[in-house]
C-alpha cells in the first residue's frame, strides 16, 4: 500500500473537482469517516482522502481516468452492508459512493428484464418490478439497505436461494467501468449469448477489484404466489436438520431457514414478540410460494416436521405472519451482537450432507472456548452463518473469538466447503484463502486482475 501513500493527491482532487458537479467531491473528515467502514466493523486499512459521489456512468469513468493517471486507489461502495470489509477504506484512497446512482431505468415485461443503476436498493428494485406483476427473486438479509451493485460485487445470496439461486443466476449483463475509465458492456441482454468468454460471471463476485459496475440488467419472472409456511421448534439441531433434509427430498421450498438454540434465545431477548418458540433447541422455517399446490406443500412440511420430532409447530398462512417470521430470522446478526457487545459473523458453506457434523463441531468449539457461538443459516443449500459473540473490551475474548473465526473456516473447508458462501472475502477472510485455493489458482486470479487493473488501483488489498 505504501506506493499509494507518498504521492501528492491534491492535483487529482483538483482535477476531479473541475470535471464533476459541485458537491460530488467531499473531503470533510466526518463525511469520510462515515463512509470508511462497512457493516463488518473491521477497522479500515488506512485513511481515505475523499468521498466521491457520481450520478452517471460518465462521471464514474472520469473518476477512474483521473485515479488511474495519478495512481490513486478507488474503493467502490454501495449501502455499506457488507460483512467482510470489502467496502472499507484504504490508505490514500477515494471512496466511490455509488448510492446516488439510484434509478431503475427500465422494466420490460415482454423480455422479462429490468435495468437498474448500481445504487438502486435491492428492495426498491423488487418493488419496482412488482408493480408490473413481475418478480426479482434474490433477497439478501440486508435487502432494505443493500444495493444491486453491492449484491453483484459479492454475488449476494439470501433466503430464497434454495429455490431461485443467487445474484449471479439473475444477472443478464453488466455495464462496467474499467480501471482506466473505459466503459464496457459484458454481453448482449439476450437470454442466450456465447460469443466470447463469460465476462459477466467474472465481474459478479469480484468485489470491485476488476471494475466498477454502474448498470445491471437482471432477469425477471412472473410473480409467484403469496408466501406461506411452517414454523417449527425442535428439541435438537440434529432433529431440525433431519426434517430439513426430508423437506428437500420431498418438495422444493422457497425458503428453508434454521436457527439454533443460542440464536433463538438471543432473538427472543432482543425481540420478545418475534414469534420464535421459547426453549427450542432449534427453529426451522419452511416456506412455499407456489401459486398452485401451496396447501399440499404446507401439509407436507407439517407432516415431515412432526415425523422428525417437532416440539412445536405453527402454520403461517398469511403474509403478515410470514413477514414477522422472516423479520425474526433477519435479527440473527443484531441479536448475537447484543449478546456480548460485539460479534464475528461467519459465512461458510458446505454440502448439505455435512451440516450435522459441522454444526456439532461448532457447538463443541463453543463449549471449548467458553464463548457463545450461535448459528443460523440457509440449510436448504448448506450456507451457515455461525456468529461468535464476545466482549470487545476484553482483549482475551477478542483473541479467542478471532481464533474461533479461523477455526470455523478451516472446519468448513475440511468438510468439502468454502470459507464464504455469499458475504465475500474482503479483508476479513484473506488469511483463510490458502485453505481453499491452491497457490496456482491464486496466482491465476491475480494475473487476471493485472490485465484489467494493471496499476492495481481498484479496491487494493481485498478479495485476492
Amino acid at each position: 500500500m505504501s506506493g499509494f501513500v507518498d504521492r501528492d493527491v491534491s492535483v487529482a482532487l483538483g482535477e476531479l473537482g473541475a470535471v464533476l458537479p459541485p458537491g460530488a467531491v467531499v473531503t470533510d473528515d466526518a463525511a469520510i469517516a462515515a463512509r470508511s467502514v462497512d457493516a463488518s466493523f473491521i477497522p479500515p486499512d488506512g485513511a481515505a482522502i475523499a468521498v466521491v459521489a457520481p450520478t452517471t456512468t460518465e462521471e464514474v469513468a472520469a473518476v477512474l481516468r483521473t485515479a488511474h493517471r495519478h495512481g490513486v486507489p478507488v474503493v467502490p461502495q454501495g449501502g455499506l452492508t457488507g460483512l467482510a470489509g470489502g467496502a472499507s477504506a484504504v490508505e490514500g484512497g477515494i471512496l466511490l459512493d455509488l448510492t446516488r446512482m439510484d434509478r431503475v431505468l427500465r422494466v420490460d415485461a415482454d423480455d422479462l428484464v429490468a435495468v437498474a443503476q448500481a445504487g438502486v436498493v435491492t428492495e426498491d428494485l423488487a418493488n419496482a418490478v412488482a408493480e408490473h406483476g413481475l418478480f426479482y427473486p434474490p433477497d439478501p438479509a440486508s435487502w432494505s439497505t443493500s444495493t444491486i451493485g453491492g449484491n453483484v460485487a459479492t454475488n449476494a445470496g439470501g433466503m430464497r436461494c434454495v429455490k431461485y439461486g443467487v445474484t449471479r443466476d439473475w444477472v443478464r449483463t453488466l455495464e462496467v467501468v474499467l480501471a482506466d475509465g473505459t466503459v464496457v458492456h459484458t454481453r448482449p441482454g439476450t437470454v442466450k449469448a456465447v460469443a466470447g468468454l463469460d465476462l459477466t460471471s467474472l465481474f459478479v463476485g469480484s468485489e470491485g477489484t476488476l471494475g466498477v459496475v454502474t448498470e445491471v440488467t437482471v432477469a425477471l419472472r412472473h410473480a409467484p404466489g403469496p408466501s406461506r409456511g411452517v414454523s417449527a421448534g425442535f428439541p435438537t439441531v440434529a432433529a431440525a436438520l433431519s426434517a430439513a433434509n426430508a423437506i428437500m427430498a420431498a418438495r422444493r421450498p422457497s425458503t428453508l431457514e434454521l436457527l439454533d438454540a443460542v440464536v433463538v434465545d438471543a432473538v427472543r431477548r432482543l425481540e420478545p414478540d418475534a414469534g420464535l418458540p421459547a426453549g427450542a433447541g432449534a427453529w426451522l422455517l419452511a416456506l412455499t410460494d407456489e401459486p398452485v399446490g401451496a396447501a399440499d406443500d404446507l401439509a407436507a412440511f407439517s407432516a415431515i416436521c412432526r415425523a422428525h420430532g417437532a416440539s412445536s409447530l405453527t402454520v403461517a398462512d398469511d403474509e403478515a405472519e410470514v413477514d414477522r417470521l422472516l423479520a425474526a430470522r433477519r435479527l440473527l446478526n443484531p441479536a448475537m451482537r447484543e449478546y456480548r457487545g460485539a460479534s464475528l459473523n461467519e459465512d461458510v458453506c458446505v454440502p448439505r450432507s455435512q451440516l450435522p457434523a459441522v454444526l456439532a463441531a461448532i457447538e463443541a468449539l463453543s463449549a471449548e472456548i467458553g464463548l457463545p457461538i450461535g448459528t443460523g443459516g440457509h440449510v436448504g443449500d448448506g450456507n451457515l452463518h455461525p456468529v461468535v459473540a464476545y466482549d470487545p473490551d476484553d482483549d482475551a475474548q477478542v483473541a479467542v473469538a478471532r481464533g474461533a473465526h479461523e477455526r470455523i473456516m478451516a472446519l468448513a473447508v475440511a468438510h468439502g466447503g468454502t470459507v464464504s458462501g455469499e458475504h465475500g472475502i474482503g479483508t476479513e477472510k484473506l488469511a483463510a484463502l490458502h485453505l481453499e485455493l491452491t497457490p496456482h489458482v491464486r496466482a491465476l486470479q491475480r494475473s487476471l486482475k493485472s490485465v484489467l487493473d494493471p496499476a492495481g488501483i481498484l479496491n487494493p488489498g481485498k478479495k485476492l
